[in-house]
């Protein structure tokens, strides 16, 4: 009677979590190991928090499990000074009974395809860092004042929580010298650069689109393409309702209504180009799409993709700006909202936009 008994489902393996772990996804019947946390998400996106224990949901829906820390990475804030960076502690934020859902649980829903580890979310923090204090919009200068670190730990601490949903208990300086070869890196640059030399003339998102359309380009990389192309859009579709709902509720200086409703209505409008975006790999009902304009329109998502994180960013900083601040910052959201609207646009042609040539 061996045959007809009910096979176990192996138990999920939990190593890790609160160290190398920070969440990982569940099945109905795990168990959550004990000072973690449940959360549940309904087929709508919808959360929900529950105690560690034994996973109980209904089909559709989609559990993870996080343990809140802290947790300590080295964040490298200046690529070119690879020896030199900051020590961050965090911990993942306690449910906030005045928004609907919380950020780290979207981020979770988002952005986490099965396990969170630590160094996956060290580097998704790294860059995020590295892309406001190349913006300026963080500063970090050389022999910074006392109120100068004042200033950046809040921006710091805001970016963290609007991009992650996690706060940052502490942050220090610290001298990675010891752990990195800094001639090996350049080394490693190097040989990275060389592999992918072009002339100055071509755009990135061009090169990458010559990249997919080798005649080496193989079934597992047009998968990767058609992958990447739901992920990107998968996110926006997730991630623009609630960056409008927080922009809503912002305290506007004198004078700012008008840009601040302008700047709502363009992101409806993008969230409404996301809902109906067409199919990636057709052009139209019965007509395939060839597999170079799939890499094209691909590239576009992540455009649209790269507005997003920035959105985030710029909302963070429009949280902690006083009224002098609030028109420059204004002016790169409408930056942002150009990249997203453009990216958008391109993804949904099938065919690339005809240039004229020039006399």
């Amino acid at each position: 009677m061996g045959i007809f008994s009910r096979r176990r489902k192996p138990a999920a393996d939990t190593g890790g979590l609160g160290e190398t772990l920070i969440a990982l996804r569940l099945d109905s019947g795990d168990l959550a190991p004990s000072g973690s946390t449940l959360v549940i998400f309904n087929a709508a996106g919808h959360a929900r928090r529950l105690a560690a224990g034994k996973v109980a949901c209904d089909q559709g829906e989609t559990v993870f499990c996080f343990d809140p820390g802290p947790y300590t990475v080295d964040l490298i804030p200046f690529a070119s000074a690879p020896e030199w960076g900051l020590r961050m502690r965090f911990v993942v934020d306690a449910a906030n009974p005045r928004v609907s859902q919380q950020r780290f649980d979207l981020f979770l829903y988002s952005e986490t395809a099965g396990r969170l580890a630590l160094a996956d979310f060290a580097s998704s923090a790294e860059l995020a860092l590295q892309a406001e204090l190349a913006q300026g919009a963080l500063d970090l200068p050389p022999c910074t004042s006392v109120e100068e670190w004042h200033a950046f730990r809040a921006g710091l601490n805001q970016l963290m929580y609007m991009r992650y949903g996690v706060t940052v208990d502490d942050c220090v300086p610290v001298d990675l010298g010891e752990q990195i070869d800094y001639a090996t890196t350049l080394q490693a640059r190097a040989r990275q650069a060389a592999a992918t030399i072009v002339l100055p003339s071509v755009p990135v998102a061009e090169l990458r689109q010559r990249e997919l359309r080798t005649p080496q380009a193989s079934t597992s990389q047009q998968a990767s393409t058609a992958q990447q192309d739901a992920r990107a859009l998968r996110r926006l579709f997730l991630e623009l309702p609630p960056l409008s709902s927080e922009l809503r509720l912002l305290t506007l200086p004198d004078g700012a209504f008008p840009q601040h409703q302008a700047l709502l209505l363009r992101l409806r409008m993008a969230a409404l180009n996301v809902n109906t975006m067409p199919a990636l790999a057709w052009a139209a009902p019965d007509q395939p799409l060839p597999t170079e304009d799939q890499a094209r329109r691909s590239v576009q998502a992540l455009v649209a993709q790269d507005a997003l994180d920035e959105a985030w960013a710029l909302l963070a900083r429009l949280q902690l700006a006083g009224q002098e601040q609030w028109p420059a910052l204004l002016d790169d959201a409408d930056r942002i909202c150009a990249n997203m609207e453009t990216g958008l646009s391109l993804r949904r042609l099938a065919q690339p936009p005809r240039t004229e040539p020039s006399l």
